[in-house]
């Protein structure tokens, strides 16, 4: 349990007066003010998902009192601060609500059943004190008897948690209610796992298998950072996702995929990546992430390391301990670059242009996402197998990208204390496995595809396009159905579609004078018929009005990857297989 700070902690209590009309009441008491005023802010968005998200929009009823109770004039400054007129009170005490309906990791949830706070969305600082310790005291709804955060209990107090500081706060989800809690022991740590919402996992299988991914990830960096890790798994209908902290995680889960093959092991490789994201993006991180600035964007061009290594890593994981096979392993590969290379993006924006973008982008995607970006996960993850085998390759098997990443950490982390920036990351990895990765980084600097042979040759594998040289008409669009009529949800670009005009949210009524089935059947079938150079009449509505054009089929674009195993692998290649794909 944690002991206080020297200096007084600035105290937050939560209660919950109206959780089903989804509200959480904030209390918080600022001691040591002894100013005219103080300025208080909300952060506009959540550490780990790169997007400002306004949450000041959810505050309201926001007054404040001097220590006598008297009330004190408040003004909204910004849309996320607020003045106080403190008039030289030494301690002052702000009140509000957060209204909190919003299903995903990175926001808050309260209703009748249980809450769930994300920090960054219900805790407001003092500009000046950011780096002052807080105290948190949780009242639960009446009959919610549990609480599961990464916070530390304060001695001697119930439902007490404290922070150093507000960094740390801010990086420590709570969950309040009746979840169903276990726990299991990794790698010198005590991990709790606090199940939300039902389904048909099995505890005793869960404690073995996450105890593997825990240790196989720990076994990276040889050391585990943390005494005490928290995961906080939200159940739905249909759920995924997750957002990592710095002793905890949130995770989005299928309620009852836990019985499939495919659920349980994708429950799986969501536990790996963001269990790996303690070293990779919590502490091992791009400079402009950390100490942050929660009113404002923070920009870096390596969300490609941070994310995309992790997405490499979840899936390799999962395979070194044994929850999937070879073949299923090369699948995931093949999930990537099919993932990349049938999106048109992938050729007009950079990698790291993409990581810098992912404010403005990658987390507003629209119909034509698809043809200007590419995701820093996927592709991300492509650049890290790259350089594991390439290093793999030229120290025979010695050093991959293992080493690096436990280097890196030593390096930026442990040893300096502070995040790295492009060339620093780049010069250590090629100190580290003695050879030059400008090759990768002109991949990531430029719209470009690699080539994926050329590296995979080094493990005995090979990448086949299964439609190379096939030459197949292809309209170039997606539909759905609306209200029984067909409509275009994206064009691809240069593609018939694209060139002929037709646009996303057409009516498409008939071709060539022959209506289409709402089902959408027909268009199917009269583009599987199609050949290359044909000229189609495409009656369609748009915005009412109907209209007809002229279009000229093209051919496909599209490539169907598969993965080739060699027959006969020299011992350089085997030697590499291995120490790529070995086991714990």
């Amino acid at each position: 349990m944690a002991q206080l700070h020297n200096a007084s902690p600035v105290y937050f209590e939560l209660s919950f007066s109206e959780p089903q009309a989804h509200y959480i009441d904030v209390r918080m008491t600022i001691p040591g003010v002894k100013k005219e005023s103080v300025e208080l802010t909300m952060p506009v968005w959540a550490p780990g998902s790169y997007l400002i998200r306004e949450f000041s929009k959810n505050v309201e009823a926001f007054e404040a009192f001097g220590s006598a109770g008297q009330s004190l004039k408040t003004t909204k400054t910004a849309k996320n601060k607020w003045q106080v007129i403190a008039g030289g009170e030494e301690n002052i005490t702000v009140t509000y609500r957060v209204y909190a309906f919003e299903v995903s990791v990175r926001t808050s949830f309260v209703d009748a059943s249980h809450a769930f706070i994300s920090p960054t969305g219900v805790f407001m600082f003092v500009d000046d004190m950011i780096d002052r310790p807080s105290e948190v005291k949780v009242i639960p709804f009446a009959g919610w008897k549990k609480v599961s955060t990464g916070l530390e209990l304060v001695s001697g107090k119930t439902d007490a948690y404290y922070a150093e500081n507000f960094d740390i706060l801010f990086d420590s989800p709570i969950e309040i209610g009746n979840q169903d809690v276990f726990t299991f022991d990794a790698a010198g740590v005590h991990h709790e796992v606090a199940m939300v919402g039902g389904g048909n996992y099995d505890k005793m299988r869960l404690q073995k298998d996450m105890a593997k991914i825990v240790e196989g990830a720990t076994q990276i960096f040889d050391e585990n950072p943390n005494k005490r890790y928290v995961f906080i798994v939200h159940h739905y209908a249909n759920g995924g996702g997750g957002l990592e902290h710095l002793n905890s995680t949130v995770l989005g889960a299928s309620r009852f995929a836990y019985e499939t093959e495919n659920g349980y092991k994708g429950f799986l490789g969501l536990v790996a990546h963001e269990y790996f994201h303690l070293w990779n993006i919590k502490r091992l991180r791009p400079a402009a992430l950390g100490p942050f600035d929660y009113s404002a964007e923070n920009y870096t061009t390596n969300l490609w390391i941070g994310e995309g290594f992790t997405a490499y890593y979840d899936n390799l994981l999962v395979h070194r301990a044994g929850f999937s096979s070879q073949e299923q392993y090369f699948q995931d590969i093949l999930g990537d670059i099919q993932a990349v290379e049938n999106r048109a993006g992938n050729h007009v924006q950079p990698l790291g242009e993409a990581s810098f973008d992912a404010w403005i982008k990658y987390y507003r995607q629209d119909e034509n996402s698809v043809n200007t970006g590419v995701s820093y996960y996927n592709k991300g993850a492509l650049m890290a197998l790259l350089i594991d085998l390439k290093l793999l390759h030229e120290n025979n098997g010695a050093i991959g990208l293992d080493e690096v990443m436990h280097a890196a950490y030593r390096e930026f982390y442990k040893r300096e204390g502070r995040g790295y920036n492009d060339e620093e990351f780049k010069t250590l990895a090629e100190k580290v496995g003695g050879i030059s990765l400008d090759d990768i980084y002109d991949l990531v600097n430029t719209a470009s595809s690699p080539d994926y042979n050329s590296y995979l040759a080094y493990a005995g594998l090979e990448l086949i396009d299964l439609n190379e040289g096939k030459v197949t008409a292809d309209l170039g669009i997606r539909t759905k159905i609306v209200d029984g009529e067909i409509i275009v949800s994206s064009v691809s670009r240069a593609s018939t579609a694209w060139d002929g005009g037709i646009n996303v949210n057409d009516e498409l009524i008939a071709i060539n004078g022959y209506r289409l089935d709402v089902a959408g059947r027909e268009l199917a079938r009269v583009t599987a018929a199609a050949s290359v150079g044909d000229e189609w009449k495409v009656l369609l509505s748009r915005d009412g009005i109907v209209q007809e054009l002229n279009i000229k089929m093209k051919p496909s674009t599209a490539k169907a990857f598969q993965l080739v195993e060699k027959d006969q692998l020299n011992p350089k290649q085997l030697l590499v297989r291995n120490r790529w794909l070995r086991q714990f």
